[in-house]
């Protein structure tokens, strides 16, 4: 378990992140699905490509010598781009009373159970707000 909701506090545990705050000082807890960029490997891509086109029409190598490098800095760019099939990276974020904002970075993994958690711990801040306006009116 990641969340620990106990009567009148959320405590949160990932990794060496913690955090604990009352239940009446979070102003909003939610998960963050942020595309993953591909800076680095698609600004090597350019520059090969434009070191490629540059040795192709400035040089004098008649040979193609640039060939077999450019495409095995193609293959190993491609590979790095390619590898790994995570497309979004997640982060719990919680924003409190105080206007502090806390990110937290999960794994895709982990992201289902702490899912529940959150829509465990809203349902619970739903139904305390629900019976506060209750005993008011």
């Amino acid at each position: 378990m990641f969340f620990t909701l106990t009567h009148d506090q959320v405590q949160f545990q990932y990794g060496s992140n913690r955090w604990q705050y009352r239940f009446s000082e979070i102003v909003e807890l939610g998960l963050l699905k942020k595309k993953k960029t591909y800076l680095l490997e698609n600004s090597a891509f350019i520059a090969v490509t434009a070191l490629a086109y540059y040795c192709m029409v400035f040089s004098n190598l008649a040979e193609l010598y640039y060939i077999g490098p450019t495409l095995l800095v193609y293959t190993i760019l491609i590979i790095l781009r390619f590898h790994n099939d995570i497309e979004f990276e997640y982060y719990v974020i919680v924003r409190d009373i105080y206007k502090r904002e806390i990110k937290v970075k999960i794994n895709g993994i982990d992201r289902p159970v702490i899912g529940k958690q959150i829509d465990h711990f809203l349902n619970l801040n739903f139904d305390r707000l629900l019976q506060k306006t209750k005993q008011k009116l």
